[in-house]
């Protein structure tokens, strides 16, 4: 779909602030964004803190909520103002409007509310009863850690309908590019957190297996080897894992 402005360009700049003061507010939005790279922080909480900076960028911005496409549906994974998720939802629920058209199509899509009745008629009724005059969501694109792409909108809502312009437009791929780095550090940071869980795991129950083989050679009067093997088909036997094996024996030492 055709990004579409409907405004004069003398009315584009009309009541808002001069250019070098919107650079200067999205160059503070940049500044607070460039805070989250240095946090080890999971992909929601890095979300929501990109949302809270975008809405800086934009003087015109009355909230930012983020959509997630994944393959169990679309989600708003951050928001800014709860009221909006709502707005959101029911571009979910009836399968269009600018939100998954940014997403999907992987273009942005600014225009005015009122603009495109026919085209996405219950997004329009629900962006008016909520007061929400002009909108612009942008494509957010991050290459996780496996190599799948998360795909997903920055969407921008304002009060307004002299809201966003061109400018507003770019600032906005400019600052979901910076944020897709953070987002990339959030999954890492999952990633590596649940992998030292899991060898945390692995070295725990290496520990319990060798306790209980300890306590079977000192019953037993066997090798290490003959041990393991008696774990081994005790839990083939009960059809248990090795390891809840070894726990049962150590909890029968200790009761004893």
């Amino acid at each position: 779909m055709d990004r579409v402005d409907p405004r004069r360009p003398d009315e584009l700049g009309d009541g808002r602030p001069d250019l070098l003061e919107r650079i200067d507010e999205a160059a503070v939005a940049l500044e607070a964004l460039r805070g989250v790279f240095a946090l080890a922080e999971p992909l929601g909480e890095v979300l929501k803190r990109v949302a809270d900076s975008a809405v800086l960028a934009i003087a015109d911005a009355d909230g930012v909520t983020i959509t997630v496409v994944t393959d169990d549906g679309v989600h708003t994974a951050a928001a800014t103002e709860e009221q909006l998720v709502e707005l959101d939802e029911v571009q979910y629920d009836v399968g269009h409007g600018p939100c998954l058209e940014a997403a999907t199509a992987r273009q942005a899509v600014r225009a005015v509310v009122g603009q495109h009745r026919k085209l996405w008629p219950e997004f329009e009724a629900a962006a008016h009863r909520l007061g929400v005059c002009a909108y612009l969501s942008v494509p957010m694109l991050v290459t996780a850690t496996d190599g799948e792409k998360l795909v997903g909108s920055l969407n921008v809502y304002g009060s307004t309908a002299s809201a966003f312009d061109p400018f507003d437009e770019s600032v906005m791929r400019l600052f979901t590019t910076a944020a897709s780095a953070a987002i990339t550090n959030a999954q890492l940071w999952r990633d590596t957190r649940s992998r030292v869980t899991q060898l945390e795991a692995a070295v725990y129950s290496r520990a319990e297996i060798d306790q209980a083989k300890g306590m079977l050679m000192a019953v037993h009067g066997c090798s290490a080897d003959e041990a393991f093997l008696m774990l081994v088909q005790r839990s083939q036997t009960q059809n248990v894992k090795l390891r809840e094996v070894a726990r049962d024996i150590l909890a029968s030492v200790r009761k004893g």
